[in-house]
């Protein structure tokens, strides 16, 4: 097992099982430590039992057990450190308002109100009360405030007046408290940086809008290139999520390996291979900038970055350790994160490509046709290690999605590489604009009716844990036949 794996697995541990257990008061602290303290007592004895007999394999569990418990240790730390209390300083029923510094970019949601996340300075309450806060909030304010919000954008410290609402459901901080803002006021502008950054995120929203003339098109582009999701029509979003494909339109690894690729395709031969990866680096650390913090994106990009320092020659060039080494970064950096659901799905589904998807391909390999079974094997791959996930948190599966995916994946791809193209070279050449733009209506109309035809296939309503369980007999079978394929072309090797 690969060292990175083996911390990777102690952490998933740690971090999804043994600390919400913690949190929930199943378990003390002290508890914590000592199922945590199980591989230190493992190791020694494995360290008495190589002192009687020295052997490779006593070695490799030692080391194995070392990275266990890096991974246990990261975890409880992770989750220790997230900060999910929020204080007001002043009682919950007597606050008024609220002030701090929008965390993100205020997000569009039913009814026209805008949404954002605020971290808290301080708390108003009855008769001028103030007292300093701390925590992190979420905040809906009135659909007359979306457009101001999104002006300002993120880094913008606020005033809000309003109330708290209870909605009795935690999320990534386990906080189930929100804030319904009434009154706006807007107590100090975002830095240059955050406001040039803001500017040009509404700069390429007007460009596409405007010089699309609203056509439906340009909402989906900016989903698929940004992020934005204010301009995409709802009842194309709800398509997608019924036929099993909502993936295909949130900004993950698929789309920043499209930008990677044209990066790549641009610069490779003229600065060849290392210098167009570190200049790939750069541009798509500016990218994520623009974007903003998506735990998916952020998993995308932390891969690729690690990609470069393996082109680099500083790192083996393995997926499976490379995705496991951006999973312990990017919990260690943002804890919080691990909890989302897009953090969790974004990491299974590439997992599920890398193991459960090369076991598929490799199994079948000669008896499909190779152009089908790649798509097939990660398709299949991804929604095995989803599935279980997936059940838990909408009570129903569409496999659908497999096939579905097979088409709706590539008519993205080219619609976003067109996107692009309408982006840099539609103002140089208004005829080549008006060109793309036609056949940019036409792949979002293909796009769907190809999910409108997917989406009326029914979904499956079943218990998440048979779910589960069946996935893992499934994966448990294609990892075993991969592995009999292997055993027995190893005992035919020197007969060939």
């Amino acid at each position: 097992m690969k060292p990175v794996l083996c911390a990777a697995c102690g952490t998933v541990l740690s971090y999804y099982c043994l600390f919400p257990l913690y949190r929930s008061g199943t378990i003390s602290v002290n508890g914590l430590l000592a199922l945590a303290f199980i591989p230190v007592v493992f190791l020694s004895l494995l360290r008495v039992l190589s002192s009687f007999h020295e052997s490779r394999l006593l070695r490799l569990m030692t080391f194995w057990t070392i990275t266990f418990a890096t991974g246990l240790a990261i975890g409880i730390a992770a989750g220790i450190n997230i900060s999910d209390t929020v204080r007001f300083g002043i009682p919950e029923n007597t606050i008024q308002g609220i002030s701090g510094t929008l965390l993100d970019d205020p997000r569009v949601v039913s009814g026209g109100r805008a949404m954002s996340t605020l971290s808290l300075k301080m708390a108003m309450g009855d008769g001028g009360t103030r007292a300093t806060s701390h925590g992190q909030i979420t905040v809906f304010f009135r659909e007359e405030n979306s457009q101001r919000l999104k002006e300002f954008g993120r880094g913008t410290e606020v005033f809000a007046e309003g109330k708290l609402r209870n909605t009795g459901a935690g999320g990534a901080t386990f906080s189930g408290v929100t804030f319904s803002a009434d009154a706006l006021h807007i107590t100090k502008t975002a830095s240059t940086l955050e406001r040039f950054r803001t500017g040009l995120r509404l700069g390429l929203t007007d460009r596409f809008i405007n010089s699309s003339n609203g056509g439906a098109w340009a909402g989906l582009a900016l989903a698929l290139l940004l992020g934005i999701r204010d301009n995409l029509d709802t009842g194309f979003a709800a398509l997608y999520r019924d036929a099993g494909c909502s993936y295909i339109l949130a900004l993950s690894g698929m789309h920043l390996a499209i930008i990677v690729s044209l990066i790549s395709f641009l610069l490779k031969k003229p600065l060849g291979l290392r210098l167009a990866a570190i200049a790939g680096a750069l541009i798509i650390i500016a990218y994520c900038f623009i974007v903003g913090p998506l735990p998916s994106l952020n998993r995308a990009a932390l891969m690729y970055l690690l990609g470069v320092v393996a082109v680099l020659g500083m790192l083996k060039r393995d997926m499976l350790s490379l995705l496991c080494m951006a999973f312990l970064i990017q919990l260690v950096l943002a804890p919080a994160s691990g909890f989302s659901l897009s953090f969790i799905l974004s990491y299974l589904a590439l997992a599920g490509i890398l193991v459960i998807g090369k076991a598929i391909n490799n199994a079948f390999l000669g008896k499909i046709p190779v152009f089908m079974l790649q798509p097939l094997s990660a398709s299949v791959g991804a929604f095995l290690a989803t599935a279980g996930v997936s059940a838990w948190f909408f009570n129903d599966l569409r496999p659908i999605g497999i096939l579905a995916g097979l088409i709706l994946a590539p008519l993205a791809t080219v619609f976003m590489v067109l996107s692009i193209a309408w982006l840099a070279l539609g103002s140089i050449f208004p005829a080549l604009s008006f060109l793309l733009g036609k056949f940019l209506f036409l792949l979002y109309w293909l796009m769907e009716k190809t999910a409108s035809l997917a989406a009326a296939v029914p979904g499956i309503k079943t218990n998440s844990f048979l779910v589960l369980s069946l996935s893992l007999i499934m994966t448990a079978a294609i990892l075993w036949l991969d592995w009999r394929r292997r055993i027995i072309a190893g005992r035919l090797e020197p007969f060939a």
